[in-house]
């Protein structure tokens, strides 16, 4: 059997299908990509090579789909080794009002960078 590959439409799709969907206003959507640069921007990045801690995800998933307004929350962290422009993180949150949306949003994306995914930059020479 074959599977369809991650993709932000498979998520919010699968979003969208939540039991309680109705009770949600809005959705807000990050799709993290391979910048050209370190974070200080003094280095160019060639690639990034990206491992998730699935364990940890789905404690940050469960935890953020506990928060007052949240309907539904799918992350997906990708592994491998990445180019510049490649995606390498989605996160999907639906809730009942934006402020509690984009709330739990910015925190979830900060555990899922901080706890979530051990990254190595490979720069260029």
């Amino acid at each position: 059997m074959k599977t369809e590959p991650v993709s932000l439409e498979r998520l919010i799709a699968a979003v969208k299908a939540h039991p309680e969907i109705s009770r949600a206003g809005m959705i807000l959507c990050h799709n993290g990509i391979v910048r050209q640069s370190d974070r200080s921007g003094l280095k160019r990045v060639e690639s990034l090579k990206v491992v998730p801690n699935r364990s940890a995800i789905e404690e940050i998933r469960s935890w953020a789909e506990s928060q007052p307004g949240i309907v539904a929350v799918a992350i997906e962290a990708l592994e491998g080794e990445f180019r510049v422009g490649d995606d390498l993180l989605y996160v999907v949150v639906a809730g009942d009002i934006r402020e509690h949306v984009f709330d739990v949003m910015r925190e979830t994306v900060e555990r899922v960078k901080a706890q979530g995914v051990s990254k190595t930059e490979i720069y260029a020479e």
